[in-house]
């Protein structure tokens, strides 16, 4: 995956999800102490969400292929007095990090990926979270008016991250995901919640 197209995406001003807070979805699971042990935000553009978690006080890396993006994050974690780490890396090949998680979190991200793209994520995913780690996916949804682009279904989900990979999705509520361009409610969206399991646990 080239970073190029998405580097552009910063250069002339904000981005279009970049919408200079955590997504209130995302705050909404750290309140709730959802966010636990060492954590990955995969895909995390200009660093509001992984700087919103870390700011609990947890090891949090975020990492992009963006290096604008990732630039503004580093100057927000410093001026912020927080510990984050923002590295350039490539999301479909998230073995290459040769760590371990225990919570990973994507927003935004799921959705730009196709079908085969999204089966080697959910593989790369697998690679680096933790036994019984947890995954949470916060996606443009198919369902409702003025959706984003990219619009996923449930069994877009399901059908990534499945019990024969070892992965269970626990729960999927509908959101909304704030942009740039879209009113004050934002967009439908999807919360998922994915459970890494072991295959012969992942039908429990």
């Amino acid at each position: 995956m080239s970073g190029r197209p998405w580097d552009a995406s910063y250069r002339d001003g904000p981005a279009p999800w970049d919408i200079g807070r955590p997504q209130p979805a995302i705050a909404r699971l750290a309140s709730a102490g959802a966010f636990v042990g060492a954590v990955l935000d995969a895909g995390c553009g200009t660093g509001e969400n992984a700087l919103h978690v870390a700011a609990l006080g947890l090891p949090v890396l975020g990492i992009d292929v963006a290096e604008t993006a990732l630039a503004m994050a580093r100057k927000k974690a410093h001026e912020r007095g927080l510990d984050v780490e923002f590295v350039a890396a490539d999301a479909l090949q998230l073995q290459r990090l040769g760590r371990r998680f225990t919570t990973v979190l994507d927003c935004g991200l799921f959705h730009t990926f196709d079908d085969n793209e999204r089966q080697q994520y959910a593989v790369g995913l697998a690679s680096v979270i933790e036994p019984g780690g947890t995954l949470y996916v916060l996606c443009f949804s198919d369902i409702g008016p003025d959706t984003g682009p990219h619009p996923v279904s449930r069994d877009e989900l399901a059908a990534a991250f499945n019990p024969a990979a070892g992965w269970s999705v626990i729960a999927l509520d509908a959101e909304r995901i704030h942009t740039r361009f879209h009113g004050d409610d934002g967009a439908p969206a999807w919360l998922a919640t994915v459970k890494r399991v072991s295959k012969d646990c992942a039908t429990l």
